[in-house]
C-alpha cells in the first residue's frame, strides 16, 4: 500500500480514467438512455445514464486498482524480492492475503473518495442503502483483487499481463451489465452476460445502492445475485491460494 500511494501515476490513473469516462459516457449518453423496468413496474424508469452507469463506474475503479496493485506480483519477481519472500518463513497464506487485502484496500479507498459525488447525482439519498451496499464493495474488491493474482503470479511480463487485460479483464467488465443493461443486449450477449460473474455483483452492488433503480434487467432475485458473489470471491480467493502453495515449474515460486 505505502508502494503504490509512492507512485502518484498510479494512483491518478487508477481514479481519474474512470471518473473521465463515467463523465464522457454519462452526459453523452443520459439524454437518450432508458433504463429497464424495476421489478414489479410494468414500464421502464426514467433513469439516466449517469445514475445507470455510477455503480458501473465503481466496478470499474475496483477492477483497475486491482489491476494495478497486482501486477506488482511481476514486478517482485523479476527484481528478486518475491523469491526473498517466498523461502523466508513467512507462511505463503499471508503473501497472497497480504497482497489481496492491500489491494483491496487500495481499491475500496478509491471507490470511496468517487462516491462521494453520488449525493450529487442521486435523486434522494438514503443512507441506509449506501451502508447496505458496502460489504457487498468489500466482497467485489476482495474478488477482483484476487482474479487480478492469479493472472499476475503465473506471469514473468508486464506486456503479457496487460494483454490478459485488454482481452479478458475489460472485456468482463463490459459485459457485466456496467454500460448497458443485459435485458438490452443481443441473445449472444446475453448469454455470456448471464455466464458472467461479474454481473450477479455488478447487479447486487448497483440494485443496493441505488434503491433498484439502476437494475441490468438479469431475471434473478437480489438474494441469489448476493449467493453467487460471496460463492465467486470464496473461489477465486481459495484459487490464488493454492496457486501460491504449488511450486512454479521454473523454482521462482
Amino acid at each position: 500500500m505505502v508502494r503504490f500511494f509512492r507512485q502518484r501515476n498510479r494512483v491518478m490513473s487508477a481514479l481519474v480514467t474512470p471518473i473521465l469516462t463515467w463523465l464522457m459516457l454519462g452526459f453523452g449518453l443520459n439524454r437518450s438512455f432508458i433504463a429497464p423496468a424495476a421489478e414489479g413496474t410494468a414500464t421502464a424508469n426514467s433513469t439516466g445514464y449517469l445514475i445507470y452507469f455510477f455503480p458501473g463506474t465503481v466496478t470499474m475503479i475496483l477492477l483497475f486498482t486491482a489491476i494495478f496493485s497486482t501486477i506488482t506480483v511481476i514486478e517482485d519477481r523479476r527484481e528478486g524480492f518475491l523469491q526473498g519472500v517466498m523461502v523466508s518463513p513467512v507462511p505463503r497464506l499471508a503473501i497472497v492475503l497480504g497482497k489481496v487485502l492491500g489491494g483491496a484496500t487500495i481499491a475500496l479507498i478509491h471507490a470511496f473518495i468517487f462516491l462521494l459525488i453520488w449525493p450529487f447525482v442521486a435523486p434522494s439519498i438514503n443512507i441506509w442503502l449506501i451502508l447496505a451496499s458496502i460489504p457487498l464493495l468489500v466482497m467485489l474488491s476482495v474478488a477482483m483483487t484476487s482474479l487480478g493474482f492469479c493472472i499476475a503470479w503465473p506471469m514473468d511480463s508486464t506486456a503479457a499481463f496487460h494483454a490478459i487485460m485488454m482481452v479478458f479483464l475489460m472485456p468482463m467488465w463490459f459485459l457485466s451489465g456496467a454500460i448497458f443493461p443485459v435485458e438490452t443486449a443481443p441473445l449472444g450477449l446475453k448469454i455470456v452476460m448471464m455466464i458472467n460473474p461479474l454481473t450477479y455483483a455488478h447487479e447486487a452492488f448497483a440494485t443496493t445502492l441505488t434503491g433498484g433503480k439502476a437494475t441490468t434487467g438479469i431475471p434473478v432475485h437480489l438474494s441469489i445475485c448476493i449467493l453467487i458473489t460471496i460463492a465467486f470471491t470464496v473461489a477465486i480467493t481459495a484459487m490464488a491460494v493454492r496457486m501460491v502453495m504449488k511450486p512454479r515449474k521454473d523454482g521462482q515460486g
